[in-house]
């Protein structure tokens, strides 16, 4: 399953990475965030960062662990998970045009396994609209954050 989304703030790319990477305030910048720890590395997000993020999903709580597999400051990052059989990936690109900044995400679960990947992509057609929605939501409270 795959969902792109974009979206433009009004804030110049520094200050947009900053936010975006700022685990240390994800759950106050991020409404669907409970609570998150960091297990390995900079809670200022880095290659090999790790953590634990509690989130409200689909009206309940759910926690998982994931890292940053790849950084480029101020110009993108991936953070990756694996997940009960299904391997996550979330690409965030940032793009600074007259002082705004334009975000790409590009989410991705994939399962390795050829049977398990055909019913994980019936179960995920029934959930896309509302992880497209979960995900949106979290770019908007980012966004939020970073025009205050």
């Amino acid at each position: 399953m795959k969902i792109i989304d974009t979206i433009t703030i009004n804030s110049p790319v520094g200050e947009v990475f900053k936010v975006f990477t700022d685990l240390d305030n994800a759950n106050k910048n991020i409404s669907a965030i409970t609570k998150i720890k960091v297990l390995e590395g900079p809670s200022k997000m880095a290659p090999g960062t790790k953590w634990r993020e509690t989130r409200t999903m689909f009206g309940k709580e759910a926690t998982e662990e994931m890292w940053v597999g790849e950084l480029t400051k101020n110009k993108s990052y991936t953070i990756e998970a694996d997940s009960r059989g299904a391997k996550y990936r979330t690409d965030y690109t940032f793009t600074e045009k007259d002082g705004k900044t334009d975000v790409a995400m590009v989410f991705d679960c994939a399962v390795d396994n050829p049977v398990a990947n055909f019913f994980m992509n019936i179960m995920f057609l029934l959930m896309k609209s509302a992880t497209k929605k979960q995900l949106r939501n979290d770019l908007v409270d980012l966004k939020t954050a970073c025009e205050k």
